[in-house]
């Protein structure tokens, strides 16, 4: 079977998101009793492996990194009675990508940065390029599908008056998808690198603490540990919690040993003959929701449950006293009567 013909790569002006096309091989036509397909495959120069797509259609819009060289291969699969049910491949044909590229690449912006807050807010931020001259000024603009054209921040992070972050709210339509993503400068007289990068939310998640952590200890010596989900917006059912306990070492560090890493909002361990340890519990996005993700901080630093026999004598307590003020009324009650 022949491969694809006319394999080509347009730039819409998406921020790396490229439209790959082309066309049916000349002798599709005499394949009436098989099914014809095609193996696309893409990825960026530098990359290790390639991402693969089985399909019928002619055309894909796929994200690459723009500051690397794009590249695409697509073959023709045949298979059906004309085949006797084998699948014959054809060779594969080629093409590559390149924006042209401005400035060095020491001008370009250092350390991005990205976390999706509580799935609520996109917080990025960088540092100057080290060839960035003073003033320099930077600005990001970012496009997911359906958008109509890249869009520009409008809430920046500043220090000394250089853009140094971006704030980007209201971004639940791009969940799942592909967020491009371009930092680009200008100074007078002198040429900077832009900075191409894909991103994928639920893999930058970052939620808040649970909250209402709940620490008790039962008459059989069982630690029952329970919380709520934190606030916010990320879904109850993404996040996956890790429960830490350290033994109370007055004003040494605590050691803290994990526990648990479960979906659950509650925990119970057996403490027979042990003492009482502090509790803290963090979250995160999990497997089920994301590839990857940021933990949240930690509750607070030590929740630790009254020790058994406190609970004893503050049972105790209010014993005695109901006892006391029963025996002083029937003295008095005595005394009334001898009288």
């Amino acid at each position: 079977v022949a491969p694809p013909q006319d394999l080509q790569i347009t730039d819409p002006g998406l921020l790396g998101s490229l439209d790959i096309e082309w066309k049916p091989p000349l002798n599709v036509q005499t394949f009436n009793e098989c099914t014809v397909k095609y193996k696309f495959e893409y990825r960026n120069t530098g990359d290790r492996d390639w991402k693969v797509v089985f399909t019928r259609k002619l055309k894909f819009r796929v994200g690459f990194d723009l500051s690397r060289t794009a590249e695409v291969k697509v073959q023709t699969l045949l298979e059906g009675r004309c085949t006797d049910d084998v699948e014959v491949q054809s060779d594969w044909i080629y093409a590559t990508f390149q924006v042209p590229l401005q400035g060095s690449m020491e001008s370009e912006v250092q350390n991005f940065h990205c976390i999706y807050h509580d799935w609520e807010y996109l917080k990025c931020t960088w540092q100057p390029g080290l060839l960035a001259p003073r003033g320099v000024h930077y600005g990001l603009y970012y496009w997911y599908e359906g958008l109509d054209h890249a869009v520009q921040c409008d809430d920046y992070i500043q220090d000394h008056g250089i853009n140094i972050g971006c704030m980007l709210q209201n971004l639940s339509q791009a969940e799942y998808k592909d967020l491009s993503i371009c930092v680009n400068g200008s100074a007078a007289a002198t040429l900077l690198r832009p900075l191409y990068i894909t991103l994928r939310l639920h893999n930058l998640a970052k939620p808040s603490p649970p909250k209402q952590l709940v620490v008790s200890m039962s008459a059989s010596e069982e630690l029952h540990v329970a919380w709520s989900p934190p606030d916010g917006e990320t879904p109850p059912q993404c996040l996956e919690y890790e429960v830490q306990l350290a033994e109370d070492q007055g004003e040494a560090k605590a050691a803290w040993a994990s526990v648990s890493t479960q979906m659950e909002t509650a925990l119970t361990i057996s403490r027979a003959n042990q003492s009482i340890p502090c509790v803290r519990v963090r979250g995160r996005t999990n497997i089920f929701c994301a590839d990857e993700g940021f933990w949240s901080e930690w509750t607070q630093e030590c929740f630790s449950v009254s020790r058994k026999e406190d609970k004893q004598l503050f049972i105790l307590i209010p014993v005695i006293l109901s006892l006391s003020s029963s025996l002083i009324i029937f003295m008095l009650i005595g005394q009334c009567k001898k009288r």
